[in-house]
């Protein structure tokens, strides 16, 4: 690519991020239309994932217009999506089509689409860029449109799960040294099962939260519980303090609800794990493609909302050394406890599944992804409890290539 070439990419790019300020989220499509050209491009389409990441659904230039949706599991599309890579194919008119992930960060927004009647080098690395700076403007027109939420509902969703939503963190986030991921079903009808993320420096935070009940009042609840975890790191409290801060604002709120959890502090740089289990499924620990028997197992505290109702309640914090390469999971009962006619999930299996697509080198999000899948087949698509499944990966040996360029 000569500096002519790149320097007239870098000009298109930064005209469309002025012009995406002032363009509605409705327009982005047009915004598109109007530079394919100057990329060397016919078209660009934005396909964005459902909820339940099943489906890639299209961003059309007409909204009343039938949707194109494409499987994410059954589509070179899907594929890209799945692999988080580059595929390209040949179109209906005879040229090509290149189809790109669309990353925030780690996690996967969607795909987009490029046809061109041939690609090139210069081609390939402008349609890189273009895809994301196209998930940034995506993002920022999320933030204050519908437009983007209704796509991604395939279905019609109820008010608890509504709720849930509207609090939960990015399904993924992650550095070179760790990886979080998480997924939860029923997407349309949750109850009271929730999950939460966060990086604060050095320290990797993550819960997992399951209210008692499946209806509105358990959505009240798991949202203020994340509500009230999210005030305390916000005032950099420490774990065993934020625990406390979430049982005595349960109990302040409400009389009679509750609600199990594991909240868990992740040093990134020396992989020291710390956590407190509020009566909730201990922690899975997957070392060397082998799940460790009751390596994070320990006796569970009452549920958050009930400690303060119960003197002399004293909250314990567990202390753990993770290896290179060990994996964390925190999930519900509702995972374990899925059965089909016949037989239960169970743990083991559960387990066996995620060693397996860590064996077969998937991704965190793509493991899950599939095995949330796998359970709703499981159990005919309809759960009798919400299942939420959370992993923690400690990579500190990825991509050191990386850290020592930016050290």
């Amino acid at each position: 690519m000569t500096g002519e070439a790149t320097g007239r990419a870098d000009a298109v790019l930064s005209q469309m991020l002025q012009e995406a300020h002032r363009t509605g989220p409705d327009d982005l499509p047009l915004l598109l239309r109007h530079h394919a050209a100057d990329f060397g491009l016919s078209k660009i389409t934005v396909y964005m994932a459902d909820v339940q990441q099943r489906v890639l659904v299209e961003l059309s230039e007409n909204p009343g217009e039938p949707l194109r949706r494409l499987l994410i599991d059954d589509s070179l599309a899907g594929w890209t999506y799945r692999s988080v890579s580059p595929r390209i194919e040949t179109n209906d008119t005879g040229g090509l089509t290149l189809w790109l992930p669309m990353l925030d960060g780690v996690e996967r927004v969607g795909v987009a689409a490029c046809h061109a009647q041939a690609l090139d080098t210069k081609t390939l690395d402008d349609c890189h860029a273009l895809a994301s700076l196209i998930t940034l403007i995506l993002l920022d027109k999320s933030a204050f449109s519908d437009t983007y939420r209704r796509l991604q509902r395939v279905s019609d969703m109820r008010l608890p799960a509504e709720m849930v939503w509207a609090f939960l963190p990015p399904r993924t986030i992650g550095t070179d040294l760790i990886t979080s991921s998480a997924v939860l079903e029923p997407a349309y009808d949750l109850g009271g099962d929730c999950f939460d993320h966060a990086l604060s420096g050095s320290t990797l935070h993550a819960a997992v939260l399951d209210a008692m009940g499946h209806d509105l009042a358990a959505g009240i609840t798991s949202s203020v519980a994340l509500a009230a975890l999210r005030h305390a790191r916000h005032h950099a409290k420490g774990l065993a303090d934020t625990v406390n801060s979430i049982d005595t604002t349960l109990n302040e709120v409400f009389a009679d609800r509750h609600t199990t959890g594991i909240l868990a502090q992740l040093d990134t740089t020396t992989g020291y794990l710390t956590w407190a289990n509020c009566g909730h499924p201990p922690p899975l620990l997957i070392r060397n493609r082998d799940m460790v028997s009751h390596a994070l197992e320990r006796e569970p505290e009452p549920p958050l909302g009930m400690g303060a109702r119960l003197p002399d309640t004293q909250r314990t914090l567990h202390h753990a050394q993770l290896e290179p390469g060990d994996r964390v999971l925190l999930h519900t009962d509702g995972v374990t406890e899925a059965h089909s006619a016949s037989e239960l999930l169970g743990e083991t299996r559960f387990v066996d599944f995620i060693v397996r697509a860590i064996a077969a080198g998937e991704p965190a999000p793509e493991a899950l992804r599939r095995l949330i899948n796998t359970l709703l087949e499981h159990q005919d698509n309809r759960l009798s409890d919400d299942a939420t499944i959370l992993m923690l990966e400690w990579h500190p040996f990825r991509n050191t290539t990386t850290r020592r360029a930016l050290a």
